[in-house]
């Protein structure tokens, strides 16, 4: 399986800048899950921003 970065990157809401992993998901997942967080794809805008990427943020931000 090739890895499309540019537009996976096109649909990246990562806004942490200085990020290598952005556009390469399977870099980014593997860069996430060992510190139980989850990737900027998976949360809304407004709480991507926080930066806070656990999983009790995940849950918060999809219980309401």
């Amino acid at each position: 399986m090739e890895c499309n970065q540019a537009e996976n990157k096109a649909r990246c809401n990562c806004t942490y800048e200085p990020c290598s992993r952005k556009g390469i998901c399977c870099q980014c997942l593997a860069y996430h899950l060992p510190n139980k967080e989850l990737p900027a794809c998976a949360f809304p805008p407004e709480k991507e921003r926080t930066y806070n990427r656990s999983f009790q943020a995940f849950i918060d931000a999809h219980s309401k």
